[in-house]
């Protein structure tokens, strides 16, 4: 009663309630910032995780160096079927599929492009979410096999729609007793997907994959087995039966060794950003400091009064220490909701900004996605709840020590 009293007493009172303001507004801030930097993170995060694991192989499964039956060095995997079939079996694997890759350059008109060709199954690439279902598509999978499917990305860059025909050309063609001659090929584009991720758009192109067999000289032969499993996020745990299955030549990449300059870069970047932000918190709470110092000044009198009428020193150190806390405590509340409000309607609010400047607040060319989500986190909000309440209390017990060792008769020598 006696804190939330001096709490809500008119400075002409010998109350501070503009320091309280101050205070509370500080933390409430500082907690907002926090939540919302945290939920910005966590959807950056997601985003750029999805966008890898929904439109690339979990593990790759490629063969090292060999010598073939012919007595050409190559490392392509001949028993792919078996070899596919070997991985689907182990428990966590979704899907096994032999791919065909190869660097080529695309052409339409006066236009190039580089790209570089999957060849996959139709199956197989029903089974891709990112491509199969994304956000943005033109034209059908229903026509695979009789074209091929391209990136937005390449589509701009070439000027393609559905139903144009490009050319694919690769150095590595027919073998003849001249040498190897280059090889060029007409595709009709029969779709167009988004898969959300800026470099895939700008460069993948899907073929059928016999006809990658064909184009690429991996007749009867497949370059790696893409692997999807059921927790990317533990693919570890699944390369020694991974290795056992591909054979004495198997190697692996998985999903992390590909991204983990980036997702340690990540994990840097997040780290230093709580840090910051948390000294954002606590200089926020220590304004409570200087509103409760001043509390304590305004209030000498009433401390000695109270003491000499048998108030313990512990009972005064509650009263300030509440006074404190009841601070820290509405201000983290309010953060809270303020925060969670701001990472609900981060999209419309991003979008916003991002008109207003005119477009360039997010270009996905140097981030590598189209969008930047916020996603709220239970443990987030509770790091910054721990956090504000933590420093709040902490820093209060200072002051409320020195009002509950005041000496009374000084206190009321002069009154």
């Amino acid at each position: 009663m006696i804190a939330w009293r001096y709490l809500r007493a008119r400075r002409s009172e010998g109350g501070v309630s503009v320091m309280t303001w101050i205070s509370l507004i500080g933390i409430t801030l500082a907690v907002a910032a926090l939540i919302i930097t945290l939920a910005v993170r966590s959807g950056f995060r997601a985003e750029f995780v999805d966008t890898i694991l929904g439109a690339n192989a979990h593990v790759t499964v490629y063969s090292s160096v060999y010598v073939n039956d012919a007595g050409q060095t190559t490392r392509t995997i001949a028993d792919y079927q078996e070899m596919a079939a070997r991985i689907a079996e182990i428990d966590g694997v979704t899907r096994a599929a032999p791919l065909v890759k190869g660097q080529v350059m695309a052409n339409l008109r006066s236009r190039n492009a580089g790209v570089e060709v999957f060849g996959i199954t139709l199956e197989d690439l029903r089974e891709v979410p990112r491509i199969a279902a994304p956000e943005v598509s033109f034209g059908t999978l229903d026509d695979f096999q009789q074209g091929v499917a391209i990136g937005t990305g390449v589509a701009r860059n070439l000027g393609v729609q559905v139903g144009d025909t490009i050319k694919l050309i690769s150095p590595n063609g027919v073998k003849t007793a001249f040498g190897t001659s280059i090889r060029s090929k007409a595709y009709k584009v029969v779709y167009v997907f988004q898969a959300g991720r800026y470099e895939i758009d700008r460069t993948r192109v899907y073929m059928p994959f016999t006809e990658a067999q064909s184009f690429f000289n991996r007749e009867g032969a497949a370059d790696e087995i893409e692997v999807m499993v059921t927790e990317p996020e533990a693919v570890d745990d699944y390369a020694t039966a991974l290795l056992r299955a591909g054979g004495e030549r198997a190697l692996l990449w998985t999903w992390r060794d590909a991204s983990s300059s980036f997702l340690k870069a990540l994990d840097v970047e997040d780290t230093v950003m709580f840090v910051l932000m948390s000294v954002l918190v606590l200089i926020a709470a220590m304004n409570i400091i200087s509103g409760l110092v001043m509390l304590v000044k305004n209030k000498g009198r009433d401390i000695g009064i109270l003491r000499t009428v048998g108030l313990t020193e512990g009972s005064v150190l509650r009263v300030f220490f509440l006074c404190g806390a009841l601070v820290g405590i509405l201000g983290t509340g309010f953060g809270v909701i303020l925060g969670c409000l701001f990472a609900v309607y981060f999209d419309p609010i991003l979008a916003f900004v991002n008109g207003a400047s005119g477009g360039g607040v997010w270009d996905p060319s140097i981030r590598g996605i189209y969008r930047l989500p916020a996603v709220l986190e239970l443990s987030d909000v509770m790091s910054a709840v721990g956090l504000s309440l933590g420093l709040s209390f902490i820093i209060t017990i200072f002051p409320a020590r020195r009002a509950a060792r005041m000496n009374p008769v000084e206190a009321l020598r002069y009154e």
